[in-house]
């Protein structure tokens, strides 16, 4: 932890008024070069303007070339896409298929009987329950994953209710990905000038939920910019990462 703490103290930066952290250069698959730099910001609360978020900790860092990974969890707090817990009642399924979920590396899991009867309220108890009867039989094969690929995305991109979270706020609180991320990143690049894309990020996975339309990057080139994760976990409050690319 102490070792953490050092390296984090290492890439921390500071420029033009805006606190953010060196992670460093990665090269791609197809030798393209990215520096990586994710940007500190307050904690954002739900209602607030994605567009202002960019303009008062991006734009004083921004080059021309640049591009920016936004967080799928704070543009879901910005556009309102959430529950609290107080307005999820878990009926019968949920409760009784919570209790034989499991949780998982990324965060609370199934095993939530709030969030899992939010899945309900999302996709209906046929399809949950058929997915959790498919994903208790394929484990015993060894196969894992069956639950959400039968649920889809939606359910997959559910966040919060997590008791561990570094911010009490999320421990009652779901954030659920927004359904146009395209458009938002359409409209958030024609605010800011910015180009943007739309990042569900976790230690596990880099899911692409949508980028501009005229975005200079390929879908693996994102991949490779941001595969180690550099938004990082916990109380950073890094949910920015901006991109920029390694000219010849």
């Amino acid at each position: 932890m102490a070792t953490e703490s050092k390296n984090k103290e290492e890439q921390r930066r500071e420029l033009n008024g805006v606190t953010y952290f060196d992670r460093g250069r990665l090269t791609g698959r197809d030798g393209a070069e990215y520096d990586r730099y994710a940007i500190q910001t307050h904690f954002i609360e739900v209602g607030e303007d994605q567009a202002e978020v960019v303009r008062k900790y991006v734009l004083p860092l921004y080059q021309e070339g640049d591009v920016l990974a936004f967080g799928a969890k704070v543009m879901a707090m910005c556009t309102g896409n959430v529950r609290a817990k107080e307005q999820v009642h878990p009926g019968f399924w949920a409760k009784v298929l919570s209790r034989h979920a499991s949780e998982t590396k990324a965060g609370i899991g199934m095993h939530d009987a709030h969030k899992l009867q939010l899945a309900i309220d999302m996709v209906g108890a046929p399809k949950v329950v058929f997915a959790s009867v498919a994903s208790a039989v394929t484990k015993l094969f060894g196969k894992k994953g069956v639950f959400y690929e039968i649920v889809g995305p939606g359910v997959a991109g559910i966040d919060g209710f997590y008791y561990r979270s570094s911010f009490d706020r999320y421990k009652d609180l779901a954030l659920i990905n927004n359904e146009n991320p395209v458009e938002l990143c359409d409209e958030l690049e024609k605010k800011t000038g910015v180009p943007v894309v739309l990042m569900d990020a976790n230690d596990i996975d880099q899911n692409q939920l949508g980028k501009c339309s005229d975005f200079p990057l390929t879908d693996d080139q994102i991949q490779d910019a941001l595969k180690d994760n550099p938004s990082g976990q916990g109380g950073e409050l890094t949910p920015l990462i901006l991109i920029r690319p390694v000219r010849a």
